[in-house]
């Protein structure tokens, strides 16, 4: 391992600082480490305001305990010589006499001042903003993290990008943590400072007036003055690095220097020098003051104020031109508003509460289980599902979340935190205690429950479930009951590209010669919204290449290939054994198929109102028989009917499975129980 001089030397420096303690020091060399500490105090302090964030002084921590322990060092070095010669050199002197006057009284007032400044007023407040930072600082980072997640999501920044605003949101947290505890050190040492200067007026009044045989005024004198003046080369270094510390903490993030904005700020408006400086004329007219003190400093501020003005002036005249000229160039690029237009497919909003549970270092797994959502209806479906944005809303309740697609609200919910949602399955007879809610993905009714409780509702039977699985289960829902409205012409293009990779001439005859990629994603669509998987696509193209060359209605298009998946669609209906069903009656049929029209755009069923009242009425009737006994409804029907009736019940009943003769696998067995008749 290598070291560079700069470690030597500061390892060095860090022994010498110990071995101040310990090695007397000439009253020389003493004089000339005050000079150093006092030169290091002024640089941290000028670093500090001139820095243009915190994390410029990242080592601010280590430098505030070096110079600390340096400062105690030189401390214990002068009480020392201060004990032995009643002289520590020319600086103290200087200090004690110069600085105080020579006068015991005001030196002892200045150096308690100026201690109780430093202890008081900035080392508490420095100590109170770095604990408050700290803490602030700390409960942000999991908003940050998921910001930059879902930057990284969408693709506004790459992962080095990521990576390092992960670091520095990590570094801000260390430094303001490390600042919490520094700023002890500063409130500590001006403890410690009047502790050594109070040993030393009285230790040098016991050794002047017991071992020299000194009067008390003189050794009072000789003592004292020396003991302030150590006093004094103390505080002030102390004073600068507290106030360096002050700065630091309450510094926010700027690209300008902090001379420029605090002058923004502090004037904000000439306006307030000319209060400013009206005040002081009025105040030499009509006080004692008298105008020779006021009237300078008034047109003092009367000139800037007046500079101020016109340069303002100036800045509203640029600021127009170069708002024009940015407008001009918006107008002639008009593609620089693309961005502003961009919807998310799918967001997932929730309040503030919540955040813990998509908060990795939390211990939150939503994230996670927002990615298993993804590769599930992947596999289940065979689509490509777009990316999930996650965000905190802080317009939501703190336990609310909201499922949004192409930026309109589709469903929301809202969770117990630290509950669990307990939910009877149709066979439970005793109850729980518990509050009574609707599980949001469903509709079903629940209880929330408390940790205490879930194990014993699973032991009676009950379904219980934590809250980010609640969650998740509903946006994987919503998710599914909208997929084929976000199945785009561009994700289609992908999953033919997929397919050419194998099956080549397949895709070569089918697009673009029989139909067009939003031909096939029309088809693909109306097999996601029945819930049918496309992850078949090899056959469904193949079907759709046999029929193309005669059939260009799309409509008609999906029931081939419906009928083509028969084996997938009856596995995913039908259980074992023996299968009830609704038929339709014959003349229903009938009726339905004299009253379909075809246009340009596609067939529709014209039933008058009436008719079509009267059917829905039956088939709730018929449905409601299925449901209470547990059964689900399936409503059997011949081929070519099939989708005239979907799209006539689809209003009324958007979840009914409506299934035709050719799309039943023939070892499934079906037994019809009802039929829907017009009354």
């Amino acid at each position: 391992m290598k070291f560079k001089s700069g470690d030597i030397l500061l390892g060095i420096f860090v022994i010498g600082v110990i071995f101040l303690v310990i090695i007397p020091l000439p009253d020389f060399i003493l004089s000339l480490l005050m000079i150093i500490n006092i030169s290091i105090a002024a640089m941290i302090l000028l670093s500090a305001l001139f820095s243009k964030e915190s994390l410029d002084l990242s080592l601010f921590p280590t430098m505030l305990l070096l110079t600390t322990l340096f400062r105690l060092g030189l401390n214990i070095s002068s009480t020392r010589l201060i004990l032995q010669n009643g002289y520590a050199g020319e600086v103290v002197q200087a200090f004690g006499e110069f600085v105080a006057g020579g006068d015991i009284v005001i030196g002892a007032v200045i150096f308690i001042i100026i201690t109780i400044v430093n202890f008081k007023v900035i080392t508490k407040g420095s100590e109170r903003v770095a604990e408050v930072t700290a803490r602030f600082t700390l409960d942000a980072m999991p908003g940050k993290q998921m910001a930059i997640d879902a930057d990284l999501n969408t693709g506004f920044i790459d992962e080095t990008q990521a990576k390092e605003r992960r670091k520095k949101i990590q570094d801000e947290a260390a430094f303001f943590g490390a600042m919490d505890g520094a700023s002890k050190f500063v409130k500590n040492d001006a403890v410690v400072g009047l502790f050594i200067t109070g040993v030393n007026i009285v230790g040098g009044l016991i050794i002047g007036m017991v071992m020299k045989d000194m009067a008390f005024m003189d050794a009072l004198q000789k003592y004292t003055i020396v003991t302030i003046g150590d006093g004094l080369v103390s505080s002030i270094p102390a004073l600068f690095i507290s106030t360096g510390t002050g700065i630091l903490v309450t510094k926010t993030n700027t690209d300008d220097g902090m001379s420029s904005i605090i002058l923004k700020q502090l004037v904000y408006s000439p306006i307030v020098l000319y209060v400013v400086g009206i005040t002081l004329v009025a105040l030499g007219l009509f006080t004692p003051m008298g105008p020779l003190v006021t009237f300078p400093i008034a047109i003092v501020w009367f000139v800037i104020a007046f500079r101020f003005s016109n340069k303002k002036k100036v800045s509203a005249i640029e600021s127009a031109i170069d708002e024009k000229d940015e407008q001009a160039e918006e107008i002639r690029k008009p593609e620089n508003v693309i961005s502003l237009l961009q919807v998310d497919p799918i967001e997932l909003e929730f309040g503030y509460g919540i955040i813990p549970l998509a908060d990795v270092n939390q211990g939150g797994d939503l994230l996670d289980r927002v990615v298993m959502i993804r590769r599930q209806i992947a596999l289940e479906l065979g689509s490509i599902v777009p990316i999930v944005r996650l965000r905190d809303n802080i317009q939501l309740a703190p336990n609310a979340y909201s499922i949004k697609i192409k930026g309109v609200e589709v469903a929301k919910g809202e969770i117990l935190f630290d509950h669990y949602m307990a939910m009877n399955p149709g066979y439970v007879e005793e109850e729980i205690d518990g509050i009574q809610t609707m599980e949001p993905a469903f509709g079903l009714p629940a209880l929330w429950i408390t940790e205490m409780q879930r194990e014993k509702a699973e032991i009676k039977g009950y379904t219980v479930v934590d809250c980010p699985s609640i969650i998740a289960t509903h946006l994987t829902e919503v998710i599914k009951a909208h997929l084929h409205e976000l199945l785009s012409r561009q994700d289609v293009k992908t999953l033919i590209n997929h397919v050419n990779e194998t099956h080549s001439t397949l895709i070569e005859e089918l697009t673009p010669k029989l139909l067009s990629v939003g031909d096939i994603q029309k088809v693909l669509s109306n097999l996601l919204k029945e819930g049918i998987s496309i992850r078949d696509l090899v056959t469904i193209c193949e079907i759709l290449a046999d029929y193309a060359p005669t059939i260009r209605d799309t409509d008609v298009l999906t029931e081939y290939v419906r009928q083509g998946l028969s084996r997938a669609i009856s596995k995913k209906i039908f259980m074992e054994g023996t299968n009830q069903v609704i038929t339709l009656d014959p003349a229903v049929e009938q009726q339905i198929m004299e009253h379909v029209q075809h246009t340009e755009q596609g067939a529709y069923v014209a039933l008058d109102p009436k008719t079509i009242q009267s059917i829905v009425m039956q088939l709730k009737k018929e449905i409601a028989k299925l449901t209470t006994i547990g059964l689900q409804p399936i409503i059997l029907t011949s081929p070519i009917v099939r989708i005239y009736f979907k799209q006539l019940t689809e209003q009324y009943i958007p979840d009914l499975i409506v299934i035709s003769y050719n799309e039943i696998e023939q070892s499934v067995e079906i037994q019809s129980i009802g039929m829907v008749s017009i009354a």
